[in-house]
């Protein structure tokens, strides 16, 4: 390399205005022209909108992720669950509450998978247009399929519930119940019945009683009313929105007094 040639260029003692020779390059006339803009394009940045676009792409997958495995939102289309939780509600659900070896217990609000035991099995419609109506749920911001439901535990296997004793409560395993979180004024149940959960099985009702169609609709269906245990999606533990409601789904101890069931009870079936 010429050493003077470099130092003449950056000496400012000489009164010449001469840019970098390496900006420089021979323009094919004899005279130099400008290497900007070949070199400004191999350096030019990726459009403005992909970033964002990854960002958010990873984030709803981060979020399936999340609701498939762990916790998903769940949108309450009804009153059947009132006062407990209300309609427009988005409450999350712990889906690990039951993946470890513990069960549902009498007293937890549950979402599960009604198909069998309160709905038929019907063939699915257009596979697109389900996918995206999953991943909407799956992410609260569209009604849960018409087979999920949200109910509380009220018999587990093996419970022998009836309706209703001389105060009009229901007894569980002969131990009368004092459900504080029924909607006031509804009666614990206007049908009668006298049933045996059978194993891995759920007695489940809502809290509005009266406006609820649950285990004691479905006692004439193939499946009887009683929800499979492996049907169960997972405990409702939380209200994420609206945020005037944000809290924790309450707990009960009403059952607490209630003991194990008989082995090898049976119950009288069911009456009305």
């Amino acid at each position: 390399m010429d050493t003077e040639a470099q130092h003449t260029e950056r000496d400012p003692s000489s009164g010449k205005e001469e840019g970098s020779r390496s900006a420089r390059v021979p323009d094919g006339s004899g005279g130099e022209g400008p290497a900007e803009p070949a070199a400004a394009e191999e350096r030019r940045p990726a459009p403005s909108w992909r970033r964002p676009a990854l960002v958010g792409g990873a984030c709803v997958t981060f979020l399936l992720l999340l609701s498939h495995f762990v916790i998903q939102p769940f949108l309450i289309p009804s009153g059947s669950m009132e006062p407990t939780l209300q309609v427009g509600d988005r409450i999350l659900v712990n889906k690990l509450a039951y993946r470890f070896g513990s069960e549902p217990a009498r007293g937890d609000v549950v979402v599960f998978d009604g198909t069998g035991s309160f709905v038929e099995e019907r063939r699915r419609g257009n596979p697109v247009t389900g996918l995206l109506h999953d991943g909407a749920a799956a992410l609260g911001l569209a009604e849960p399929d018409e087979t999920d439901f949200v109910k509380r535990v009220v018999g587990t296997g093996g419970d022998r519930v009836v309706c209703c004793d001389r105060d009009g409560r229901i007894t569980v395993n002969g131990v009368p119940v004092e459900e504080r979180y029924v909607m006031l004024g509804d009666r614990p149940s206007s049908v009668p019945f006298d049933i045996v959960v059978p194993q891995d099985r759920l007695w489940v009702m809502g809290d509005h009683r009266s406006q609820s169609s649950d285990s004691r609709d479905h006692l004439g269906s193939a499946g009887g009313g009683m929800v499979p245990v492996d049907k169960v999606v997972g405990r409702a533990d939380w209200i994420a929105w609206p945020f005037g409601r944000w809290s924790t789904v309450p707990g009960t101890d009403a059952f607490a007094a209630v003991p194990p069931p008989p082995a090898g009870g049976h119950g009288a079936g069911a009456h009305g």
